[in-house]
């Protein structure tokens, strides 16, 4: 999973997805929920491999966290064509799976 430090980078990430689904994990070091949910999401990469996964840290990219809205964290945004098309805020790992495969 990519971490994107720079605004730039979350920029690219989603221009080279073209029209592949992307899902952002927006989280915290200091988060026990985002610690519990990383090797879930880990697994979900590996299994749905036409779905990219990327990561914002935000505390240490917070024009990109701001930009977004980002006030909660886990908070998940999902992104077709470099358009947010769907979020899930919280470590709901069915949640986040049934959002990836409505998109997909």
């Amino acid at each position: 999973m990519k971490v994107l430090i720079t605004e730039e980078d979350f920029d690219s990430f989603l221009k080279d997805a073209g029209d592949a689904l992307v899902v952002i994990d927006f989280y915290a070091d200091w988060c026990g929920p985002c610690k519990m949910i990383t090797p879930k999401l880990e697994a979900m990469e590996k299994e749905f491999g036409n779905v990219r996964f990327g990561k914002v840290n935000v505390d240490d990219n917070e024009e990109v966290a701001t930009k977004q809205g980002i006030n909660a964290m886990p908070t998940f945004y999902f992104f077709k064509n470099g358009e947010k098309v769907d979020s899930v805020t919280g470590a709901n790992e069915g949640k986040i799976r049934e959002t990836i495969q409505a998109h997909m």
